[in-house]
């Protein structure tokens, strides 16, 4: 059966600009990766499950802090190289990247030392120009980014 994935995209607006919230993936499979292996704070969800509220769960689960209630936009699907699919989800709002909490995993490391790891899911999270994200984002959730920004394009920056 196909993994299915739901994240959510913040983005915030500065003056004329639009800058979106990327998540760098934490543990050593990861430590060395940059462009490319960034993602938008995402998770797994079950059958049955509606997919912006795991969306929503995933983002205070790997960010430490609840999205915004703001109006949510839809941005589709993705399909990883994986197989996996990604439903994403983007929402207006701020958040102090330097305070991200990420929940945990375990795994077995350093490789067949019989030792077990605690890592964060979320090492580190950034605001950063949607060309950038271009750039970091796992290639298939780039397709995120120039959907929100066609609708976001025409639209005047909101009155804060």
């Amino acid at each position: 059966m196909t993994k299915r994935s739901a994240g959510l995209l913040l983005y915030r607006r500065q003056g004329d600009t639009v800058e979106l919230l990327i998540a760098h993936p934490g543990g050593p499979l990861w430590a060395r990766k940059d462009d490319g292996a960034w993602s938008i704070p995402k998770g797994l969800y079950e059958a049955g499950e509606d997919a912006e509220t795991a969306a929503r769960r995933e983002f205070a689960e790997e960010l430490g802090s609840a999205p915004p209630d703001g109006p949510v936009i839809e941005l589709g699907e993705v399909t990883l190289k994986s197989g996996k699919i990604v439903t994403g989800f983007a929402v207006e709002g701020d958040l102090d990247a330097a305070t991200i909490v990420s929940n945990t995993f375990e795994m077995p490391w350093p490789p067949r030392s019989g030792r077990t790891q605690e890592f964060p899911e979320i090492d580190r999270a950034e605001w950063v120009s949607p060309d950038v994200a271009r750039v970091k984002l796992n290639p298939a959730q780039a397709a995120f980014v120039e959907r929100l920004m066609e609708l976001v394009r025409d639209d005047r920056p909101s009155q804060t």
